[in-house]
């Protein structure tokens, strides 16, 4: 296979959009100077990341930006976030679902969907260790529990007798399952939802209901749990429940990145979940070391992501920090995490560059507006910068500036990489 010139760095900022056409945005609230200086030499845009109307979860939003359709390319949520653990699945067997370690009520109220965010990984570990393993007690049912980052848990649900049909709805009301995916809720309910079939077949009734066994399982173990009695007494939440959604089994159907689009990408990521698309599709992974503080983080994701542009033709960054205060409705929290990224992933990036020979995409998976919590159906900006090429004289990284850019209205997100191919390398 050919190496390609100019090499691509491929960004995508997690949930960092808001609602363009509704006053200053955090991007525009947030000072972005290596941002806005790549705005200044790039096309602009605008992407529906999924298509109109549907707000985007993460993974079928990070699929859908590196060319794979989620409508064509069917992978539920809880297989990449297994894949990006290392966790086999059995086909046909087994069904991998994201969980929440969240706190509830006795009654099932949801209090916190993710347990205050306050939940190290080591905790999580320690809590979920009694649930490695459980039997469930009908259809030779059992399931696997595998802790992720914080808050966020993989768990398999299996049948040493039946087929199970990953057809079934969630019992996150969050995010309502369409298909093989799911789209955010807007003001979801906060009730623990029973998992039902969303189709007629004994697969999908046999998997909804050791779904349903196994929360019932867990909220028992987990209610008196020896890390939730020392939650409670430092004044913290309680993690008590397990909230499931987006069951999948591995998909056989999904072609290999390098033979799809002819060149070579690698990644840089920070979640299981991007790890586990990576996996699916065949890009190269560079690790990034353990770190404490975001700042440096960043600063070790730029570096690699440089060092492995040496060997590939492309790599993908994906940068999770403006998500998370967004969801917490935390506004400066989110500008803040801008300010961040900028100035230690960015701008360490663009100081080890060259320009001359590299081309750029930024864009994000999503809008998360501080003001819903939730990801949003709205547009994102893209901008794509290329050696060369006359820019469309935006100087700010913004949504409403990027809505008047040369690239318009970009209607899925799978189209982005056959648009940066012909731009970059024609």
């Amino acid at each position: 296979m050919a190496r390609y010139s100019p090499r691509l760095i491929y960004i995508v900022l997690d949930g960092a959009g808001d609602t363009p056409g509704k006053g200053e945005t955090s991007l525009e609230a947030a000072e972005t100077p290596n941002l806005d200086y790549i705005a200044s030499r790039s096309k602009a845009g605008l992407v529906y990341v999924l298509g109109m109307g549907v707000a985007p979860q993460s993974d079928a939003a990070t699929m859908s930006l590196l060319g794979y359709s989620p409508y064509e390319y069917r992978v539920g949520r809880g297989v990449l976030e297994a894949l990006g653990l290392g966790v086999k699945i059995r086909p046909g067997y087994e069904l991998a679902l994201r969980g929440n370690l969240a706190t509830v009520d006795d009654d099932d109220t949801i209090v916190d969907r993710r347990c205050g965010r306050d939940v190290a990984d080591k905790e999580s570990g320690e809590l979920l260790a009694g649930l490695e393993y459980v039997e469930l007690g009908r259809y030779g049912g059992y399931a696997k529990v595998y802790p992720s980052k914080g808050h966020r848990v993989a768990v398999v649900i299996g049948s040493r007798m039946y087929r199970l049909d990953p057809h079934i709805s969630n019992i996150d009301p969050a995010y309502k399952r369409v298909g093989y995916i799911s789209e955010a809720v807007q003001n979801p309910g906060n009730k623990v939802l029973k998992c039902e079939p969303l189709r007629d077949s004994g697969g999908a009734r046999i998997a909804a209901e050791l779904v349903n066994i196994f929360y019932e399982l867990s909220r028992e173990y987990l209610k008196n749990h020896p890390i939730n009695s020392l939650r409670r007494e430092g004044g913290r939440l309680p993690c008590n429940a397990i909230l499931l959604r987006d069951a999948g089994d591995r998909p056989e159907n999904i072609p290999m990145f390098p033979h799809k689009f002819g060149f070579k990408m690698a990644s840089v990521v920070e979640m299981p979940v991007e790890r586990g698309i990576a996996e699916l599709i065949g890009l190269v992974i560079a690790d990034i070391p353990d770190v404490k503080f975001a700042s440096e983080r960043y600063m070790k994701m730029a570096e690699r992501a440089v060092e492995i542009l040496e060997f590939t033709d492309a790599v993908y960054i994906h940068i999770k920090g403006a998500d998370e205060p967004a969801h917490d409705g935390d506004r400066e929290g989110k500008v803040k995490a801008l300010e961040m990224i900028d100035k230690y992933f960015v701008g360490s990036l663009l100081e080890s560059i060259d320009m001359d020979n590299t081309a750029i995409l930024v864009t994000c998976d999503h809008a998360t507006p501080p003001d819903l919590k939730s990801h949003s159906a709205d547009p994102v900006p893209i901008y794509i910068y290329r050696p060369g090429y006359r820019s469309d004289g935006i100087d700010r990284f913004s949504e409403n500036l990027a809505s008047g850019g040369s690239l318009g209205l970009i209607t899925g997100g799978w189209d982005i990489i056959p648009l940066v191919k012909r731009m970059v390398w024609g």
